[in-house]
């Protein structure tokens, strides 16, 4: 599918800079200890800079799914399957899953991390089911 390129901020640089070599990284709140997708600045559990980060096997289940069938921009291949998938380690997040029918996407069923190339050497994180 053909993205958007999205830009960056200071906070979320390392996230971005680890897809490059296809790493996915979310930041933990070291105080709560329970990570958080998408990065910010503070911890949302504590309002602190308490964060590092640790990296993600990628690997969790359907939360939520929707089918797109009216692309959201002129080059975008539909349908595509949008999900909210919840990661073994505990965050949760919006992707795409990839590489089957999107309509047999079901809540539950598992899914694991591939990647999706972006131009400048970055990758798009997005989840194939397992």
């Amino acid at each position: 599918m053909s993205r958007m390129i999205m830009g960056t901020s200071p906070h979320a640089e390392p996230f971005w800079e680890a897809t490059r070599e296809k790493k996915l990284l979310m930041q933990w709140c070291t105080t709560a200890n329970k990570p958080i997708h998408y990065p910010r600045q503070l911890s949302p559990y504590t309002l602190e800079d308490t964060l590092e980060w640790r990296e993600s096997p990628g690997k969790g289940e359907v939360y939520a799914v929707t089918v797109v069938y009216k692309p959201s921009m002129p080059m975008a291949k539909v349908p595509y399957a949008v999900a909210l998938v919840d990661l073994e380690e505990g965050a949760r997040m919006m992707t795409e899953i990839v590489n089957c029918d999107p309509t047999e996407v079901k809540v539950g069923d598992k899914v694991q991390l591939t990647w999706d190339e972006l131009p400048g050497g970055r990758h798009m994180p997005v989840f194939e089911l397992a």
